[in-house]
């Protein structure tokens, strides 16, 4: 019974220590795999440069398994401090995880010339380690349910802007014509999104009085529909504003997003720490 009582505790002492931020063993674990990821990422980038990779190509491949050994580590504890390893393995950061984590491993099955093209794709997918980073951001919550929030009214206005460019991609296309580059209609309404967002390419331009007054309303136009999304985006966080950044991960089944004063699981009801 007593070491029974000592395993559960040495799992919920791992489980707070791995999932939850909120005592000091907690923090320095997410301080210490923050700067673990960042360099990593690191590392992926200098590996692209030539000069960089033939010259400290042994050091930073020794950088590499050490961040591999550590992320392989902290994936295998996560799977055994929760009750249900399923819920974690099959879960968004689960799934992250495991494709940052296992492409250096496969990388040792591609020993040759002809799989160089599948190797470098295969080490590339370490690159997916910098959304391990959105765990760190306890905003980011706040930042999805605004997003959530404001979706029919982002759609709305996606839906406003495809027609506006349909219809001056239109209208441009009979007025300048395929002497001036505006060849169809599809080719027009690229036109119009890249003048509507203010990219302006310059690969295709009008050369008419008319068709350049109508290019420069559009300009104009852009300005004030690029702010549109970001008022109605900003008006849902505000409203989001008083979000808690509770930590609590649940010991069963690795929910997260608790309220503070939350004593079980909103989605299988286990008990949480305290």
């Amino acid at each position: 019974m007593t070491e029974k009582k000592s395993k559960e505790n040495w799992k919920k002492r791992l489980h707070e220590i791995i999932y939850e931020a909120d005592t000091p063993a907690g923090k320095l674990f997410d301080i210490i795999l923050l700067i673990a990821i960042l360099l990593s990422i690191a590392v992926v980038m200098l590996e692209s440069v030539n000069s960089i990779s033939k010259e400290y190509s042994n050091l930073l491949n020794i950088v590499e398994w050490g961040i591999t050994i550590l992320f392989t580590v902290e994936y295998i504890v996560r799977i055994i401090s929760i009750n249900k390893p399923s819920k974690y393995v099959l879960s968004f950061y689960g799934i992250i995880d495991f494709l940052s984590t296992i492409p250096k491993y496969l990388s040792l099955f591609f020993v040759g010339t002809h799989s160089l093209v599948a190797l470098r794709a295969l080490r590339l997918l370490r690159v997916f380690r910098i959304l391990k980073l959105a765990r760190f951001i306890g905003e980011s919550q706040g930042l999805v349910k605004a997003l959530k929030a404001s979706r029919a009214k982002i759609a709305v206005f996606l839906f406003f802007v495809i027609i506006v460019c349909i219809i001056l991609g239109t209208v441009m296309y009979l007025i300048e014509g395929s002497e001036n580059g505006f060849t169809s209609i599809p080719r027009s309404v690229y036109w119009a999104i890249v003048t509507l967002t203010t990219v302006g390419y310059g690969d295709i331009a009008p050369h008419t009085p008319i068709g350049q007054f109508i290019a420069s309303v559009i300009m104009i136009l852009g300005y004030a529909i690029i702010a549109i999304p970001t008022g109605i985006v900003s008006s849902e966080i505000g409203k989001h504003s008083d979000i808690d950044l509770n930590t609590q991960s649940c010991p069963n089944c690795a929910t997260e997003g608790h309220d503070d004063n939350a004593i079980f699981c909103y989605r299988c009801a286990h008990k949480l720490h305290e």
